[in-house]
């Protein structure tokens, strides 16, 4: 999938039920569709993804991009979050997309996320 499609998808997650309802409605004004055609599996597929995310306790951290000129400064993120050595951290930073942590809670996931986004790194929750 294109990346534009994935941050959709990403964002649909983080969607309440009510929210979730809301959007179904406006999609089937906006286009002229009707969701129940499908036979009600729209609703449902998207109120399951909501309850996922809501009852999720452990992330892992993914490094997905690592651009070259900001490479030293995600290596010493890197390094400081997983306590590797320089040729460790090295690898991993050069073998992106790369899990680095995991089983995080969400605030610890969401600190390491930060820090490595503030080097320069993309980085994704799973």
């Amino acid at each position: 999938m294109s990346e534009k499609i994935d941050q959709i998808i990403e964002e649909l997650k983080t969607l309440t039920l009510l929210e979730a309802s809301e959007l179904v409605t406006k999609i089937e004004e906006t286009f002229g569709v009707d969701a129940s055609a499908a036979g009600g599996t729209m609703v449902m597929a998207a109120t399951g993804t909501a309850e996922d995310v809501d009852e999720k306790t452990e992330f892992n951290v993914v490094l997905e991009d690592v651009p070259a000129d900001k490479k030293i400064a995600i290596l010493k993120v890197v390094r400081g979050l997983t306590g590797l050595g320089l040729k460790e951290a090295k690898e991993i930073v050069e073998s992106a997309p790369k899990q680095i942590q995991e089983a995080l809670g969400k605030d610890a996931a969401e600190d390491s996320k930060k820090q490595l986004e503030d080097a320069g790194a993309k980085v994704s929750l799973t």
